[in-house]
């Protein structure tokens, strides 16, 4: 009979784990002895690099002492032999909330509860709730060992933990899965600082967008730095000076998806910042632009399921992206390692911490190395908070925490036997159970022909068959050491179940006695077939099975009709057009333009075409300069941040969301250029984004560079939120009074303001060095650069009353309305609106939709021109966007527009109102090539481009469409058929829901939904 005699004797030897210094007192007999433990001939993974053979790993109290092939005991060492085996660094968790308290989140606005416009937090803090820097993990931290035991079963022996909460969250803790006093399981207070775009639990209504939750985040800073320089003097702050005390910390901040990346680093690079950004495993989407920010990542190994499609109308509910990312998630991990990005994988985002494994096999086998996997586990984590001297390796002095295997970490058969942490044993499987896998002949009394088969993945976890004759059944099987009992039915004529209890006397054999189900003792015995054993060696994981080239190519953007490369500027001939030129030329017949270098470069007759030149046949075509739309909403991830009377702090270039599919259908529209506004819900809104709608360009490369600075302001009922219902009737100002005030304050604000900041500059470098600058306040930042003429207004506007108030306003601070926007009602103030200066845009034929509008004439847009107002014809829908051309058609049936001075209303006219009409707007030598060709008259109602051209690159191609939609829908009718077929194979689904697209709208809150109201933010395409 095999004994396990060093396994009872070691574990019995463990029982108390290290020895650990403690000023606890204690009720009992101390445990003095000197926690020395040897682990011996095993395979020692001392980090990702460094792999020892038949090595020891000697532990003391808790920290490696040594490992190395020849390592001296001294006396009174516990020693196990893990001959066979092997030893790894036990994993770093980065991102974690174990052992922090439960949130509990706070609804308010949208019916639920009045609007908290003000910190309901008590105490000497800052003004947000959002904005925690004060929060200590170490402080908050209680050890709970059923969650610590969820991630010791595979493999992790350390964590950095921290409340998940607010826009600066404060600082984390690194701390040991042990079971100790959490004075024990500490290893490092103060490692991290954290934030994040999330508000969290704060019931605050400020910032209840994500441009807004940027902006806090901004000011916060501001504010430190401002507090730093003296502020402290002048308050005292427990939040800002916690943030100034945390500014030297490895910062992490919680992104969010690709796009949030970029967004988290801009923000970290106007601060001098270099975040450490967690992502959601979307970043191969993105994968230049983040390689470009040069952080490093987090991400996690939660890969979506596959959908549920069998059903054609369910299938119609999942959208082309979501398609394709089940399939490229688990590529995620690899293709950053190819870039050269340095990242850590994190269990957060895992329903079941037991998928973690089958998980990062999943990432090996699609271009992950082990090596890399286990870097991203252990030593890139360590080094990324700043304690690679205590984890992430087996390093002499480093923290004994280490797992045993059965063999590769990383393969499919592997078992972890034990997690150590700080030199204290966790078993999760028993390390020497005897591996009964294989083909085994049964004999029961004199029944013989009886086959148990025995198999499972790993030793520890068998499976069981009998076979009789043609019969197989399952059997009941417990093993406990070298003891095995077995309940078996041995005959389906004869009820009743034979019990077999024996042993293993040899590798081959087994034998005992039992009983049949009427009570005749019997003896049994079994024998494994030669050649049967099972090796417990676990091998690398196999590389996937190739993928067609679809599988692995990317879009731009990642959604439905995205690009399989970005469009590059081209040198083009577009020849014998009639080019709408905008300029005193007119409309010339049969004439050429030539595009090089993003620019027009040439416009006549019969040009020269030079060797090498695509050549765009115009014949019969309309060349036009793009469309140019003033108000737009389009490609934003939200639109209001209405929570306050002013935001003038918030941009909307933080929330362009390049995927929004409807720049592509905008583009098939001929527009090529669109502001995008704030929404209406505040007198005194965010700065807007001029962007060029570069259909699978990031963010950025899409903002329109060296334009004017914009703002969006608001004049009538979504300003003043009376009619909002009770729960609104909270904020400042509630009556069209009001609003007048909002302005003369904020204004009488920015001038002090400005005037303080133009004091401390006009000191010189002696006064300077004993002077404490202002506090940068970046809301006051924009309307000081209104009165100083850097950033222009486009108020929407809809009463002639409200209209001259603000003009009136304007004239009495010194500063001008550059757009009133909508102004429906612009015919009956126009004379005064070309004296004080300020264009208008407005919609073709919109009335009485709203009380506002009633008086509202689709003659409007052709009297405002008529009294030398410049006037231009905006959408302020997603929809109406894809048509401005048409919109423009109806000032000639409503109001006798000439042809081009009705197209100027929709390409010149804006770029006028921009300050662009320099560089676009018109077809001229020297301006960006934004061009459109249409089939017809571009006024026409059956005019439809064919291409749409911004900086010389084709964005749209009609003669391409088909070509893009027949490669889509053969796209996804690849990734439908892989998703049946794996439902087939076992593998759980998720059930597609229908998902409608967000069509933002000048008076949509996405903070002040009520409930069942949640809409689906992230724009896809089928």
């Amino acid at each position: 009979m095999i004994k396990h005699l060093l396994t009872g004797l070691f574990a019995v030897g463990l029982t108390y784990g290290a020895m650990a210094q403690t000023t606890f007192p204690r009720n009992g007999v101390y445990d003095e002895r000197p926690g020395l433990y040897a682990f011996t001939n095993a395979t020692i993974i001392v980090d990702p690099q460094t792999t020892l053979q038949n090595a020891t790993l000697l532990v003391r109290n808790g920290r490696v002492e040594a490992v190395g092939a020849n390592v001296s005991l001294p006396a009174g060492t516990v020693v196990a032999d893990l001959k066979g085996k092997r030893i790894y660094p036990a994993m770093v968790e980065i991102d974690s909330d174990y052992g922090m308290p439960e949130l509990k989140r706070e609804q308010r606005g949208g019916g639920r509860a009045p609007q908290q416009l003000e910190s309901a937090k008590k105490g000497p803090y800052y003004w947000n709730q959002a904005v925690q820097p004060e929060n200590d993990a170490s402080a908050l931290f209680k050890a709970d060992d059923k969650k610590a035991d969820e991630l010791r079963k595979i493999g992790f022996g350390a964590v950095l933990t921290h409340p998940h909460d607010g826009v600066v969250r404060g600082t984390g803790a690194l701390v040991t899965l042990a079971d100790d006093r959490e004075n024990l399981v500490l290893l490092k207070a103060n490692v991290t600082a954290h934030y994040s775009f999330n508000k969290g639990s704060s019931g605050q209504s400020y910032p209840n967008s994500m441009m807004g939750s940027v902006a806090l985040l901004r000011q916060a800073m501001y504010d430190a730095d401002w507090y730093k320089r003296g502020g402290n003097k002048e308050q005292a702050n427990t939040s800002l000076e916690a943030l100034t005390r945390i500014q030297s910390l490895p910062a992490i901040f919680d992104a969010g998806d690709k796009l949030g990346i970029l967004r988290a680093d801009k923000v970290g690079d106007e601060f001098g910042v270099q975040y450490i950004l967690r992502g959601t495993g979307d970043e191969y989407q993105r994968i230049n632009e983040i390689k470009a920010t040069g952080a490093s990542l987090i991400v996690p190994v939660s890969f979506p399921q596959p959908y549920d499609v069998e059903d054609a109308w369910d299938a119609d509910n999942v959208s082309l992206s979501e398609l394709k990312h089940w399939e490229m998630a688990p590529m995620n991990a690899g293709r950053l390692a190819g870039a050269n990005i340095s990242f850590a994988l994190t269990t957060s985002g895992l329903k079941n911490k037991a998928d973690f494994w089958a998980n990062i096999r999943k990432a090996i086998e699609n271009g992950l190395t082990e090596q890399k996997a286990l870097e991203a586990l252990t030593t890139v984590p360590a080094r990324l908070m700043k304690a690679d001297d205590q984890v992430g390796t087996l390093q002499k002095g480093r923290v004994a925490n280490f797992i045993i295997t059965s063999g590769n970490l990383f393969g499919a058969d592997n078992v972890i036997y034990e997690n150590w942490i700080r030199g204290k044993q966790y078993i999760v499987n028993e390390k020497n159970a005897a591996d009964l896998r294989g083909k085994w002949a049964l004999t029961v009394g004199e029944r013989t022909g009886l086959t148990l088969n025995i198999t499972g993945k790993s030793a520890d976890k068998p499976e069981y068959q009998i076979v009789a004759d043609t019969i197989k059944s399952t059997p009941k099987v417990a093993v406990s050491g070298d003891l095995i009992s077995i309940q078996l039915q041995l005959d389906k004529k004869q009820p009743g179940t034979t019990r077999l209890t024996g042993y293993q006397t040899s590798p081959a054999n087994l034998k005992g006695d039992g009983e049949t189900p009427d009570g005749k003792r019997v003896a049994w015995s079994a024998v494994r077939a030669a050649g049967s054993p099972v090796s417990t060696t676990a091998t690398s994981v196999s590389a996937v099975a190739t993928l067609p080239a679809s599988a692995t190519a990317l879009l731009y953007p990642f959604v439905g009709m995205g690009n399989t490369s970005k469009p590059v500027p081209q040198t083009m001939m577009i020849r014998n057009a009639t080019v709408w030129t905008n300029e005193k030329d007119g409309i010339l017949p049969n004439t050429d333009v030539f595009v090089t270098g993003g620019k027009i470069t040439k416009v006549g007759k019969n040009l020269p075409v030079p060797a090498d030149v695509a050549v765009v046949d115009g014949t019969g075509k309309h060349l036009t300069t793009g469309i140019i739309d003033e108000h737009s909403h389009i490609a934003l991830l939200s639109v209001n941040e209405g929570s306050q009377s002013s935001t003038a702090e918030v941009r909307m270039a933080d929330v362009v969301n390049s995927e929004d599919v409807n720049i592509y259908r905008q583009l098939a529209g001929g527009v090529t250029a669109s502001q995008l506004l704030h929404g209406s819900a505040n007198a005194i809104g965010g700065q807007s984004a001029i962007v060029k709608l570069k259909w699978g360009e990031s963010p950025d490369a899409m903002m329109l560079k060296g334009a004017d600075g914009f703002i969006k302001f608001a004049l009538g009922e979504n300003v003043k939120q009376s009619n909002w219902g009770d729960v609104n009737r909270v904020r400042f100002p509630q009556t069209r009074m009001g609003v007048e005030q909002v302005y003369m304050d904020h204004f009488m604000r920015a001038k002090e303001y400005a005037k303080s900041w133009a004091t401390y500059n006009g000191l010189n470098a002696k006064q300077k060095a004993s002077a404490v600058a202002p506090h940068r306040d970046i809301e006051l930042d924009a309307l000081a650069e209104i009165l100083a003429a850097k950033r222009f207004i486009t108020c929407h506007s809809y009463v002639q009353s409200e209209i001259n108030m603000l003009m009136h306003v304007a004239d009495s601070l010194g500063f001008k309305v550059n757009t009133f926007t909508h102004i429906l009602e612009g015919y009956k103030l126009a004379d005064k609106m070309a004296k004080h200066g300020a264009g208008g845009s407005s919609f073709a034929d919109w009335w009485a939709y709203k009380m506002e509008v009633h008086d509202a004439i689709p003659y409007n847009a052709a009297l405002m021109h008529r009294q030398g107002v410049t006037v231009s014809i905006n959408s302020d829908d997603a929809e109406m966007a894809r048509r401005l051309n048409q919109e423009a058609a109806k000032t000639i049936e409503y109001g006798g527009m000439t042809e081009e001075d009705a197209w100027k209303m929709v390409t010149l006219n804006p770029a006028k109102l921009l300050h662009l009409d320099s560089r676009m707007g018109s077809i001229r030598v020297g301006k960006d090539a934004d061009l459109v060709l249409w089939n017809a008259n571009p006024l026409a109602i059956y005019a439809r481009p064919e291409k749409t051209i911004i900086d010389g690159a084709v964005y749209f191609d009609l003669a391409s469409e088909d070509r893009k939609r027949d490669a889509m829908q053969a796209e996804r009718a690849r990734l439908i058929q892989k998703m049946i077929t794996a439902k087939a194979s076992g593998s759980p689904t998720t059930r597609p829901g229908f998902k409608r697209a967000r069509m933002w709208h000048c008076e949509d809150i996405e903070g002040l939904m009520a409930e069942g109201e949640e809409e689906e933010q992230t724009q896809t395409q089928k």
